[in-house]
């Protein structure tokens, strides 16, 4: 039997020549058959044929003999912090940082260079006086939604990623996703506002532990997703 093969469009980029993380982790997310936790290992090229190989109760997505990401069975329990409001976030999402400076300005999450419609555009800052968490507001566009009307849960693992990120940023600075899982609790329909935060758990050394959860606009939990995040040498 031939192995699954992923293609991940160019549309979908993290990185301007590689897969978003969290992306690409829910995209081998669907291919588990219980909650998992997907480490990348090299980055995952765009517009290319790359295969699933099964390993146990274990995925490999390789291109070539190249390890590009594992998923492993995994169970996180997180200590999420109460949602802010709708207006907290609405406020929130002004002070995003990557207004001024992005290192990635053609992310599709975060990416400030990407035409509404094309990218996610979550742009998440921070909430009042909370330097460790962020939040911003999110609409998912009708082109992200799978045949049953719901938000594909490979961009559901998209938008819980870069927040985490800005997240740790004033601790880690640039900083590239390692290890990530999610855990999707209710569908989430496409053109609903939701309220998109992200809190930073732990620091040490170059790693960063950061949370984040997804919530309808009355506050009611719609999915969560516990993220390591590796600072760049520089």
């Amino acid at each position: 039997m031939n192995n699954p093969t992923l293609h991940i469009a160019r549309r979908f980029c993290g990185p301007p020549n590689s897969g978003n993380g969290g992306y690409v982790c829910g995209l081998v997310a669907k291919h588990m058959d219980q909650t998992c936790q997907v480490t990348l290992h090299a980055p995952p090229p765009l517009d290319t044929d790359l295969q699933l190989h099964s390993d146990g109760d274990c995925l490999q997505l390789r291109h070539g003999d190249q390890l590009l990401a594992s998923a492993r069975p995994y169970t996180f329990d997180l200590d999420i912090p109460p949602p802010p409001t709708l207006e907290d976030a609405e406020d929130a999402q002004q002070r995003f940082v990557g207004i001024r400076y992005h290192d990635l300005p053609g992310c599709f999450v975060c990416g400030t260079n990407r035409d509404a419609g094309d990218g996610l555009r979550i742009f998440t800052g921070c909430v009042c006086d909370h330097e460790d968490q962020v939040a911003a507001l999110w609409k998912p566009a009708a082109d992200l939604a799978d045949t049953n009307g719901n938000v594909a849960s490979e961009f559901l693992w998209a938008a819980l990623d870069c927040p985490g990120f800005f997240a740790v940023k004033p601790v880690s600075n640039m900083a590239l996703l390692g290890r990530y899982s999610a855990r999707i609790e209710q569908p989430v329909h496409a053109g609903e506002t939701l309220i998109v935060s992200a809190w930073a758990i732990s620091h040490e050394g170059r790693k960063h532990n950061a949370g984040s959860a997804l919530y309808r606009s009355n506050g009611e939990r719609v999915a969560c997703a516990e993220a390591t995040w590796i600072s760049l040498n520089r």
